[in-house]
């Protein structure tokens, strides 16, 4: 009868994984720069500047105020694909206790955002060519708790505004997650997502770091550049 249980459990464990795994990275390849450039503005936002379909080079090609739609669109796609995964996991795991179910919640909130990350970097509609993570990320460390997002937003927002080099505090942003979540939860399981989702981050901010290595990195200006 025990081994009958453990099987259930193990089941639940993994459908479920897999189901909110799907359902995330479906809501990250929603993105924002790539919907509104390719399909409104009917100009690919990655045939120009850094060829990146993120918020910051969509801003600095065509700025104006479909800028607030990408914002809206890779904020809420974070913000359901959080709610959806912890919806899920209630609904497909067989969990009764309430110290386990916060644990599940709070799993799964990482689980749902790193496949929400991975579907914005890698979208499948898109050739799998997306964005940086950032706005999405740091929807998703606000979803996750508050204070992890006020160290990695903090930092990101500090950097970025003394400097004006947005990939640095982007830097800051994924390089800081694992040590707010061990600093928070101090969990193994959760320490090895953060540290997965932060080296995302930072792969995808990897000609960034090169540029601010060798100092040919661009600032950020208010003002978009005219083609």
């Amino acid at each position: 009868m025990l081994t009958d249980i453990l099987y259930d459990v193990m089941t639940d464990l993994i459908y479920g994984s897999v189901i909110i795994a799907a359902v995330a990275y479906l809501c990250g390849c929603f993105n924002g720069a790539v919907i509104v450039s390719k399909y409104i503005l009917r100009d690919d936002v990655r045939t120009h500047g850094s060829g990146n379909a993120g918020l910051t080079n969509f801003f600095r090609t065509f700025g104006g105020p479909l800028t607030l739609v990408v914002i809206l669109t890779d904020v809420l796609k974070a913000v359901v694909a959080i709610i959806a995964g912890v919806w899920l996991a209630g609904q497909l795991m067989r969990i009764s206790s309430g110290e386990m179910d916060l644990a599940t919640r709070i799993l799964t909130k990482y689980w749902a955002g790193l496949w929400c990350l991975l579907g914005h970097m890698f979208p499948c509609m898109f050739h799998f060519k997306g964005g940086k993570g950032i706005l999405s990320g740091g929807t998703i460390a606000i979803m996750i708790d508050w204070r992890i997002a006020l160290v990695v937003w903090g930092g990101f927002l500090v950097l970025a505004v003394v400097t004006r080099y947005v990939s640095l505090g982007s830097c800051w942003a994924g390089a800081s997650f694992p040590f707010a979540t061990w600093f928070v939860y101090q969990d193994t399981i959760l320490l090895v997502l953060s540290i997965v989702i932060g080296g995302l981050i930072l792969y995808m901010h990897r000609a960034n770091i090169h540029r601010l290595l060798t100092g040919t990195e661009n600032k950020f200006s208010p003002h978009h550049k005219k083609e």
